[in-house]
């Protein structure tokens, strides 16, 4: 057995883990989520350094890249080093491509304390101690939330409200004017 065979074999391992690891998606990332978390801020904010898909190009490019050297008689030696070279690199590009793709992620999310202080209109009618319905604009979106009066008094339909604060996801409303 040769190196170059030795340095193909661990391509081909890391291509076929690279594979799995993209079907069944974050399968394995459980394991990497501990390793990455004591690397402080390293990994926050995107995908980890250790993530099964970064790991595998790592063991896929080192045993391509020594294969490659292993091939052009350099030395085991030699090829171990191009083989890690080549690895770290693939690996960091990939952890740094990545990391923008997550970083360019936005939410349309909203959360419920966002809403104190909002106008609104009532869409459901609030009975007097009961609860009804708002509509509120957060930006480009159009947020309907469970409303009770403040005061326990009933609003009618279509009354512009303000939202004074949340309780869970109930928001409390006063009629404006």
């Amino acid at each position: 057995m040769t190196a170059f065979t030795v340095f193909l074999g661990i391509a081909g391992f890391g291509f076929l883990f690279l594979l799995v690891s993209l079907v069944f998606g974050e399968l394995f990332d459980h394991l990497s989520a501990d390793v990455d978390h004591g690397l402080g801020e390293i990994g926050h904010g995107g995908p980890g350094f250790f993530s099964t898909r970064i790991l595998s190009v790592f063991v896929t490019c080192f045993g391509g890249f020594g294969a490659v050297a292993s091939y052009y008689e350099w030395g085991l030696t030699a090829s171990i080093g191009a083989g890690l070279a080549g690895g770290i690199s693939f690996a960091m590009l990939l952890w740094l491509f990545a990391s923008y793709l997550y970083k360019q992620q936005a939410s349309s999310g909203v959360l419920t304390s966002e809403l104190a202080g909002q106008s609104a209109r009532v869409t459901v009618a609030i009975p007097a101690g009961g609860l009804g319905q708002v509509r509120c604009r957060i930006g480009e979106e159009l947020v309907d939330k469970v409303a009770r009066g403040a005061d326990g008094a009933a609003i009618a339909e279509s009354t512009p409200v303000r939202i004074e604060s949340s309780l869970g996801e109930i928001v409390i409303v006063r009629a404006i004017g």
